[in-house]
């Protein structure tokens, strides 16, 4: 069965920051941490677990951090969600199933239905608009910071 868990929420977070802030160069891991408030040990398992997905690059160096792997637009949240639930054991929940007849024959067809509901809509949600609602919502990104305009 679908559930979110917090690591998931993290992931989304770290991704839609270096999405949206990473416009000039790589994001680092430190100011993911400081905008979202993402606890670092979580952070580092995560990034690393999306960069083996494909989702994001990792850039060594001083002034390394992370890209986005692909464009905005071709990275759906779904894949992400599906990254975090695969790296915490989550493959098949098929024991939470019931085993009653009634389970077997109503609950259980409902629960996968629900299920496949969500996972099509976290599909059909990219990073792209994401980063468009924040842009809507106000969120500061600190990519505008670091321009700076001279004569």
């Amino acid at each position: 069965m679908f559930r979110l868990t917090k690591k998931m929420i993290y992931a989304l977070e770290a991704v839609v920051d270096v999405a949206y802030n990473g416009r000039g160069g790589p994001v680092q891991s430190r100011d993911i941490t400081r905008r979202q408030e993402i606890p670092q040990r979580y952070l580092e398992q995560v990034m690393q677990q999306l960069v083996r997905a494909g989702i994001l690059k990792g850039v060594r160096g001083p002034k390394g951090g992370y890209n986005l792997a692909r464009e905005r637009r071709r990275v759906s949240v779904g894949e992400i969600v599906k990254v975090v639930n695969n790296m915490d054991g989550n493959k098949d929940n098929k024991g939470a199933l019931s085993q009653s007849p009634m389970g077997i024959k109503v609950i259980n067809p409902l629960i996968e239905n629900l299920n496949d509901s969500i996972v099509e809509k976290l599909n059909n949600i990219t990073l792209q608009d994401l980063c468009q609602q924040a842009m809507s919502e106000g969120v500061e990104t600190d990519s505008a910071k670091n321009f700076t305009f001279t004569i």
